[in-house]
């Protein structure tokens, strides 16, 4: 009975857990307590930041709460991969300003008061996020207090809640700038200029010298004489085991299918052209007629001389003397089919300077309206920098305004400063057609794989056998990390990563299809844990380096044995064989090239003294210095500015320590 109620005593707890889990067992579906497990498990944490887990849950719900916020501040729902990273950073960012750099502010004393956001968001020192902001601007593009009182006064009205998320977004976006200025404050402000580092800083950047020197290299014949012991490794790998942090990476082999158009396919698409040719070059409806029949849309870009070679060399040369209604014949680039129409010829500047102002509803012109675009600052356009809808300019005449009515801005007041040179440019539409790959080629390349994957078998040695006796090219990537998403020319690839750091040692995967183009087949060849880089992998780096410290000993001690009771440089060459080398102008700052050794130990020998021998990089220099001069091209100011760049170079570094310190594990590449 004592031995029972022990157990009870000290694993009541856990007893109650597994009963519990019984329990569940029987009143919750198998499948929905697996996923409730594994929500637990840190193997479905996107990432760690000093000590937080970030389960992957609440990361997605960041990520599509900044994927909402980017609908609201760009109007559109459309995301690119690029905008999709973009938004996926900016949630992570969120994270590591909460759960880390907030942390190390506060202990640095650095803290945002409740007053300060205050002050910040609606008082004397209104901060850039609010005072730039479109959505707070009168009429004449000015930070109007008042239409920022209305919009936190609507806030409760939106029934969307798009307004306080907004909101939201920007208190904690001033907030958070706050704290990095405060600290950033503290590098750049606490910047000291130390007087003798100044000093010695202005001497070694005036201080230029001739010197004549003699050289023994060290050679590419190995000397046997010279042994590296294991144990001399060792001692050294645990003397600099911090240089051998790594981060966990896979070595890997793979070889690719790439899929393109058979010759039936590129016939396919030259007849398609040919049929569409006729029609193009009489059609009424260019834009209607591009988009069924094209792969190229219509475009209002007006073309100078030159700029259609980036299209295509052929289309460039026709179009440069061609008059309006001429056609082109069809070109052919590769499995790429083309035909250009020239549709317009203008006289058009290349950029304009135009003032503008918002003009909401207004009917005229009024001297108010005319007052106020007095004032704005003229903007510079191009036909690739342009406010959506103000096309007009380039074509309207200097210094009249006019209304112009725009579909994102509404009516605006716009009036062209000034223009640059007129220039003879031409609109052109491009019928174009690219021969993809048919069915029956999809399935000759995947049959090609299919065989590959077939000969491997799931092995790294069936993957060297099939590579063997189908002669096919071999990839090898080393390191390779779980943020890995190309492989050469080929991007977006994340689902070959993914496999690699699944998979086990020694293993060959079945086909990989990425993007609808490439097969791929993958052996997993080695895995690399994060954590130190093991001794055996480092020790040919190791041992080489001590081997030519160990080297560097011996020929300074064989030359100085050489040279032992000699008084000039020449009779130091004729002792190694050797020849008088001068070099004239040398400096810490101009010596590019220069053996670094030699340069440092010149700096500050004494003129006229036979100095030496010193181990460099690349031999055993033997010197005298023969003449010093001291400028004063480098100043009191430069060195200030020099101190001043070592500062903010530290500024920026700060993120990069702190994650190091709060041993920041960013494993978003499993997941996105």
């Amino acid at each position: 009975m004592a031995v029972l109620q022990k157990i009870r005593v000290k694993f009541g707890v856990l007893i109650s857990v597994i009963i519990a889990l019984a329990l569940l067992s029987f009143i919750i579906d198998p499948g929905t307590l697996e996923t409730a497990l594994n929500s637990m498990s840190s193997k479905f944490d996107v990432g760690k930041i000093a000590g937080k887990s970030v389960s992957y849950t609440d990361y997605a719900d960041d990520v599509e709460r900044y994927t909402k916020l980017n609908q609201i501040i760009t109007g559109s729902s459309v995301q690119n991969e690029q905008t999709q990273k973009q938004i996926r950073d900016a949630a992570w960012q969120e994270l590591l300003d909460k759960y880390m750099f907030e942390k190390y502010a506060h202990k640095a004393g650095i803290n945002v008061g409740q007053d300060e956001l205050v002050a910040l968001t609606s008082g004397d020192m209104v901060s850039p996020v609010i005072a730039q902001n479109p959505y707070f601007m009168d009429e004449s593009g000015q930070f109007s207090t008042a239409k920022l009182v209305d919009f936190v006064q609507s806030i409760p009205d939106d029934e969307s809640g798009n307004s306080r998320l907004y909101w939201n977004y920007l208190q904690n976006t001033i907030r958070t700038q706050q704290y990095y200025a405060k600290y950033g404050a503290l590098f750049t402000q606490s910047n000291l200029s130390n007087p003798i580092v100044e000093k010695n800083l202005i001497d070694g950047n005036n201080n230029t010298f001739d010197v004549d020197y003699v050289v023994e290299r060290y050679g590419f014949t190995r000397d046997t004489t010279i042994a590296v012991s294991n144990s001399e490794v060792m001692a050294y790998y645990k003397a600099h085991k911090d240089f051998y942090k790594q981060g966990a990476s896979r070595d890997a082999e793979y070889v690719v299918f790439e899929v393109v158009p058979s010759q039936s396919d590129v016939m396919a698409a030259s007849e398609e052209m040919d049929k569409a040719y006729a029609e193009f070059t009489t059609t009424d409806n260019m834009k209607a007629f591009l988009l069924r029949n094209s792969d190229r849309s219509l475009s209002s870009y007006w073309y100078k001389d030159g700029e259609l070679a980036s299209v295509s060399k052929e289309v460039s040369e026709f179009v440069k003397g061609a008059k309006k209604g001429a056609v082109s014949p069809i070109y052919k680039d590769g499995n790429t089919f083309r035909a250009v129409k020239v549709m317009d010829i203008s006289k058009l500047p290349d950029n304009v300077s135009v003032r503008v102002i918002p003009a909401t509803d207004a009917e005229k012109i009024t001297p108010e309206l005319l007052a106020k675009l007095r004032e704005a600052e003229p903007m510079n356009m191009t036909q690739s920098y342009l406010l959506p809808g103000l096309e007009k300019v380039f074509t309207s005449p200097v210094g009249k305004p006019e209304l112009i009515k725009t579909t994102q801005y509404g009516t605006v007041l716009a009036e062209v400063v000034s223009k640059s040179e007129l220039l003879s440019k031409k609109q052109v539409a491009i019928l174009e057609k690219t021969a993809l790959a048919s069915k029956e080629t999809f399935g000759t390349y995947y049959s090609q794989a299919n065989r590959f994957s077939t000969i491997a078998d799931g092995t790294l040695e069936g993957y060297k056998k099939a590579v063997d006796s189908l002669g096919v090219y071999s990839h090898r990537v080393n390191k390779v990390t779980e943020g890995t998403s190309n492989y050469g020319a080929i991007d977006q690839a994340r689902e070959v990563t993914r496999w690699i750091f699944e998979a086990k040692e020694g293993k060959a995967s079945q086909i990989i299809t990425v993007n609808n183009d490439y097969f791929f087949v993958v052996a997993l060849k080695a895995i690399h844990k994060e954590g130190f880089t093991p001794v055996a992998e480092v020790a040919p780096t190791i041992r080489e380096n001590l081997y030519m410290e160990k080297l560097r000993e011996k020929t300074c001690a064989e030359v100085a044995s050489k040279i032992e009771g000699l008084g000039t440089l020449e009779e130091v060459a004729e002792a190694l064989g050797s020849s008088v080398i001068p070099a004239t102008g040398l400096s810490f700052t101009t010596a590019a090239g220069a053996d670094p050794a030699l340069i440092g130990a010149a700096s500050k020998a004494e003129e006229g003294k036979l100095c030496g021998p010193v181990a460099g990089e690349s031999g055993i220099f033997v010197f005298s210095v023969k003449n010093r001069e001291t400028g004063s091209f480098f100043t009191e100011d430069d060195a200030r500015n020099a101190a001043a760049q070592q500062a903010q170079y530290a500024s920026r570094i700060v993120m990069s320590a702190m994650m190091d310190n709060a041993e920041v594990k960013d494993n978003r590449a499993r997941f996105f």
